[in-house]
């Protein structure tokens, strides 16, 4: 077990990510490599489980490229032009995939966004590996006011019933404000039924011992407007 022997939280969290994860290129999205779990995801869960719940910090979510974020960065890197000389704000950034794959399809600037402080560290080192400048915020945005941007990315992030319910209607307000909104769902409990448009699907590589399969059919969802969503829900086609 790692025993931090530094007081600064920033280093202190920089080193328990580089001893329990390696750096590994992200299945489905080439060219992106990530501090990353290695095959051993229950090792990995359960240290992080004893240390950061010492210290009242959320599990380890930004240590895999889940299936949501995979596609979704898949998708800004086939369409360039969803974001290209946009401003990006990629929410629930994790390790950072989807902000990183932002810049690289040529984003004018990308703000990485997650509560996580865990989270937050990881992105810093995983745009720096990858040669991309990112603006990360430690912060809870959802309910509050965006700084100006063009496009709103988020990726896997259906899995909790209440999350999910609070994300949806704050995504929805985003979208009918004239932003742009896109989300990915693996199959998750709780993405939205309605209100959504899909715009690509990917059969997304997937650890068997994390997800149960080694793939997951992926829909990269564009969130609507609330004019546009009453419109879609009458006429889908």
């Amino acid at each position: 077990m790692y025993s931090p022997t530094v007081r600064d939280p920033a280093s202190e969290r920089e080193a328990f990510i580089m001893t329990h994860t390696a750096a590994l290129d992200v299945p489905f999205v080439p060219g992106v490599r990530l501090q990353l779990a290695t095959s051993e995801v229950t090792s990995l869960w359960l240290a992080t489980e004893t240390w950061l719940h010492a210290r009242n910090v959320p599990m380890p979510f930004w240590a895999f490229a889940w299936a949501g974020g995979q596609a979704l960065a898949r998708y800004l890197l086939d369409t360039k032009a969803e974001v290209r000389g946009k401003r990006v704000l990629d929410f629930a950034s994790g390790s950072g995939l989807v902000a990183i794959a932002a810049a690289h399809a040529g984003a004018l600037s990308v703000s990485a966004v997650d509560v996580d402080p865990f989270a937050a560290t990881a992105c810093a080192l995983n745009a720096e590996a990858n040669g991309v400048i990112l603006d990360i915020v430690c912060e809870d945005l959802v309910g509050g006011r965006l700084p100006r941007v063009d496009v709103v990315t988020a990726g896997d992030i259906w899995y909790e019933a209440g999350p999910a319910d609070r994300f949806a209607t704050w995504l929805r307000r985003i979208a009918t404000s004239g932003v742009r909104v896109l989300t990915a769902d693996p199959g998750r409990a709780y993405v939205p039924t309605e209100g959504v448009r899909e715009v690509a699907r990917y059969d997304v590589p997937t650890p068997v011992e994390l997800e149960g399969s080694p793939f997951r059919t992926t829909r990269v969802l564009e969130v609507l407007a609330s004019s546009d969503s009453a419109a879609h829900e009458r006429d889908p086609g």
